[in-house]
């Protein structure tokens, strides 16, 4: 979401419901907002066929955003609360957000983001949990250092469901942690389907805000089976500076923006964005160029949530599996924590605007 989208749900909290005198933010009154090029459009949810308050709500919303953003076409329509206006997420109601970390193409450091930003999620104080679908490299058990250990398997009303490995309160599930660590990963669509189904439809997770899933580069059968399985909250790109790096990701971004998906981009994290040797730190080395972060932000009309060095120790932890090792005041680590304050306020601002994502539907 955008500076112009946070300024306009700033002007709507200023907004008082006339029944109940709550602001119509809090009340979740404003579905779908969004801007195209000078037109803003949302729709206003009314609590029922008869609701009196409907003509002043109508007057106060469009003088008020009128007056504060004049360059603007302001096109509010009504819509009727009904108890389908919101699907909920019946596969797994007990986690409140699915985010997904994507690329465009591999080599990025993509793993690496997904699992400092989940250990960021976690020492903020949210439920996190982490989920490798990146099949055909899963390097999150290397980098959890849990590479020889194996899930338990529980009985659930006669149902077999995989148990999440709990690594330093976080529970982690990857395929690495199932198939032996050198066996080559050959897998073909509906193989790859059938997978990623049973770490949502037959792993039981617990009671988690955030479950981060790192993706394989690209779009692809997995990103499709996610997308058709669940109701992703949203997706977190991940780019170096370098322009093919954000080709690729510009790319990846798309299949998320298309009509029949619609899975909104909640922000940019810029890897691999300068180097500072530890022997000269007043130096720094721009290896892949500047901007790409900015670039790719502004493509997806989202925010830039951060930049990330290349970093010696932070490679060492995580090929080691130490990843745990960094503590509150290790620099690298407070970059990590910002992003995810700030990716979980994009995220609570995604919740009270938007309307959940649906799953996409199955052809055939």
């Amino acid at each position: 979401m955008n500076s112009l989208i946070e300024s306009l749900i700033e002007a709507l909290k200023t907004i008082a419901e006339p029944v109940s005198g709550k602001d119509i933010i809090t009340l979740k009154m404003i579905r779908e907002l969004r801007v195209e090029g000078q037109n803003i459009y949302f729709n206003i949810v009314l609590p029922g066929n008869n609701y009196s308050g409907k003509d002043e709500l109508y007057q106060n919303i469009y003088k008020d955003l009128s007056d504060k953003f004049s360059d603007y076409q302001i096109h509010a329509h009504f819509v009727t609360q009904t108890p389908f206006s919101d699907t909920p997420n019946s596969l797994l109601p007990q986690i409140s957000n699915f985010v997904a970390v994507c690329s465009g193409k591999g080599g990025v450091g993509k793993s690496t983001v997904s699992v400092n930003l989940a250990l960021a999620l976690h020492r903020l104080g949210f439920k996190t949990g982490l989920l490798d679908a990146d099949l055909y490299g899963p390097s999150l058990p290397t980098m959890m250092g849990i590479k020889n250990q194996r899930p338990q398997v529980r009985d659930e009303n006669g149902k077999k469901l995989l148990v999440p490995i709990l690594v330093n309160g976080i529970p982690v599930i990857s395929l690495g942690n199932i198939i032996e660590p050198e066996q080559a990963v050959v897998l073909r669509g509906p193989r790859l389907a059938a997978i990623i189904k049973q770490f949502f439809q037959e792993t039981y997770w617990p009671d988690l805000d955030y479950l981060i899933i790192d993706l394989p580069p690209g779009t692809g059968d997995v990103q499709l089976t996610l997308v058709q399985t669940i109701p992703l909250t949203g997706v977190v790109m991940v780019t170096t500076p370098q322009e093919v790096a954000v080709i690729d990701a510009i790319k990846a971004a798309n299949m998320f923006t298309m009509d029949q998906i619609k899975v909104p981009i909640l922000g940019v994290i810029e890897n691999m964005s300068w180097f500072v040797p530890e022997d000269d730190q007043s130096k720094k080395y721009f290896i892949f160029g500047k901007h790409g972060g900015t670039r790719l932000a502004n493509f997806t009309h989202s925010v830039l949530l951060g930049q990330i060095p290349i970093v010696e120790t932070l490679r060492e932890r995580s090929d080691s599996g130490n990843v745990f090792d960094a503590n509150q005041e290790d620099d690298y680590m407070n970059i990590y924590l910002d992003i995810a304050s700030q990716l979980d306020k994009k995220v609570q601002l995604r919740n009270l605007v938007l309307s959940p994502t649906l799953r996409v539907e199955q052809n055939g």
